[in-house]
């Protein structure tokens, strides 16, 4: 580590950091002192030759990266900008890419830095598409590079059973040290793989497996939510280890927590059908604030939730039946979600379900639930009404289908 002290004659007066500008310093200042290390002190220099020329005299990409890096730190953002646009541009190579998300600026959540990155991890991800021809040298790949290549809805494979299968196989040969390789699995690498896509049989094995290099509480959570999404009921109670209890954290302390059944559709739009029954007894207990939460389930990757609930108006007079639809995680880089709703009720006459209600609702990160009053009718005259309590039970579907989404799907699945 040095203190490199620069005469203010030694930079263009027209330099831009920040707001200001180096040549400002003229007035007040006559040396511009500041710490760098041994590491960074050929970056630095060069990023202050930028400063007099406008130009870099390097295309070597491990330089650009530290002169990326030391123009960030000294917020020169005309230099960062430059060094972007030459990384972007170079050749690419698995050398090259891996250099640039293995970097340390990688980090950075800067733009200039980012779309270097976004280049690298596009590469990777197109050259490793197909993981059956290139699996031996995917092997060899880094973390950060199995990271990028896995992020990416192209990759083909038969199932994303072979994905869960590679990520054990890769992490056993890269990290020995159980503990860590444990870790890994759990925090970097099985969030990759799209439990969803995931065949039953698999995700059933998985419940019952004995390995110790998964997080088995992590794991079972993740399959019990895709079984229960799929309909497998039986089969989760027959799997699922004694006093091991579906994570709903979207229920507060105290609210009865019930089973729904889930009908799934994949195309041509994804849509699944929760029907929930409610008996009369449990809906007079609602009275006059309480909840009965109902389990999880899953449409196009994110976590959904429903709450039946005794809702109030604004002047605290007004009591009715209401249903809230939430949801409790979406995936990665998913931002928004909008869904067709149709509530419907079983009612006798005709004994069939009757549309309730209608809605299109778009759910974002900031808006992740809505309240509805499905039946529009006061508390007292709900809870009271016969055709709608089939023999003292009150029998609901909600159909939900996407009808908007970002482009975060299936990966390409071979057939």
């Amino acid at each position: 580590m040095e203190l490199l002290n620069l005469s203010h004659r030694a930079v263009v007066p027209s330099f831009d950091v920040g707001g200001g500008s180096i040549g400002d310093l003229r007035k007040d200042k006559v040396r511009l002192p500041f710490r760098i290390s041994d590491s960074e002190k050929n970056a630095v220099m060069e990023l202050l030759r930028y400063t007099c020329s406008g130009k870099l005299t390097t295309t070597d990409p491990a330089f650009l990266l530290d002169i990326l890096m030391a123009a960030e730190k000294l917020k020169v953002p005309t230099c960062m900008r430059h060094c972007s646009e030459i990384l972007s541009s170079l050749p690419m190579t698995t050398e090259s890419a891996l250099l640039y998300i293995e970097h340390p600026c990688s980090n950075s959540s800067a733009p200039e830095v980012q779309r270097a990155m976004g280049v690298a991890k596009e590469f990777l991800a197109n050259k490793y598409r197909d993981l059956t021809a290139f699996q031996h040298e995917v092997m060899n790949i880094s973390l950060a590079g199995i990271e990028a290549i896995f992020s990416s809805n192209g990759i083909r494979v038969e199932t994303e059973d072979e994905i869960y299968f590679f990520m054990l196989k890769w992490a056993r040969a890269r990290y020995l040290e159980s503990d860590e390789r444990r870790e890994i699995l759990r925090s970097r690498l099985l969030p990759l793989v799209r439990f969803s896509h995931m065949t039953a049989t698999t995700l059933q094995g998985i419940l019952t497996c004995t390995d110790n290099d998964i997080d088995h509480e992590d794991v079972t959570k993740r399959v019990t939510d895709v079984l229960l999404y799929k309909g497998y009921q039986t089969d989760l109670a027959y799997y699922i280890p004694a006093g091991t209890v579906p994570c709903v954290q979207f229920c507060g302390e105290g609210c009865e927590i019930k089973p729904v059944k889930v009908v799934g559709f994949d195309g041509p739009y994804p849509e699944v059908i929760v029907y929930l029954d409610l008996t009369r007894e449990e809906c007079s207990r609602l009275f006059p604030s309480g909840d009965i939460c109902l389990h999880r389930f899953h449409l196009a990757g994110w976590g959904f939730y429903l709450k039946a609930s005794c809702e109030v108006d604004e002047q605290g007079k007004l009591h009715s039946f209401g249903l809230r639809l939430g949801t409790s995680e979406n995936p990665k880089g998913s931002t928004f979600l909008a869904v067709d709703c149709d509530f419907a009720a079983r009612t006798k006459p005709p004994g069939k379900f009757v549309s309730k209600l209608d809605d299109t609702v778009t759910f974002t990160i900031d808006r992740t639930e809505v309240c509805y009053n499905i039946f529009g009718i006061p508390w007292s005259t709900f809870i009271a009404d016969d055709s709608l309590f089939v023999k003292g039970v009150l029998r609901l579907s909600v159909d939900l289908m996407v009808v908007e989404q970002p482009t975060l799907q299936a990966r390409h699945y071979l057939t």
